[in-house]
């Protein structure tokens, strides 16, 4: 999670980031209030290195929604659940994040149903990197635990 999390400071696409498979990995792995809290300060701490924003709010609040998919995908895990799940935080945080710099006082769109479209619209080169970075880094994060486990007897859990 730490090296994940590092990695969003580093030179990478837009919104290749780490940040959502990390709430579905604590939601999965950590307790309740870890799995919430880890991806709150790894956003918090990255961005004050990398700049606060106006659409702060929506970001926290997307992650904070999709620690609780990774709580729901706790108790109902196979490699098809975990590709959906990751599809549905992908576009949680595409509608989400996008509403925000919609509704926030700006001048990019204007605040109409048309707008909101345009703003959509302007968004989706964004969501594909938003989509394979976070099948790369669900990847990652779920294969090596997984793998680890058989490894090291330390992350599997006693019977």
């Amino acid at each position: 999670i730490l090296l994940a999390a590092f990695s969003r400071i580093l030179p990478h696409p837009p919104n290749f980031t780490p940040v959502s498979a990390i709430a579905l990995f604590g939601g999965v792995y950590l307790e309740k209030r870890w799995s919430i809290l880890v991806p709150f300060v790894t956003m918090l701490l990255s961005d004050a290195v990398l700049g606060f924003h106006s659409t702060m709010i929506f970001v926290y609040g997307s992650f904070f929604f999709i620690g609780l998919l990774g709580m729901w995908l706790k108790e109902h895990q196979s490699l098809s659940v975990i590709v959906g799940v990751t599809v549905c935080s992908s576009l949680l945080f595409f509608i989400v994040t996008n509403f925000g710099v919609w509704f926030m006082p700006q001048t990019l769109y204007p605040n109409t149903m048309e707008g909101l479209m345009q703003c959509y619209v302007a968004a989706i080169p964004f969501f594909r990197n938003t989509l394979i970075g976070d099948m790369m880094y669900v990847g990652i994060l779920f294969g090596v635990f997984e793998v680890g486990k058989k490894y090291v007897p330390l992350l599997s859990p006693t019977k």
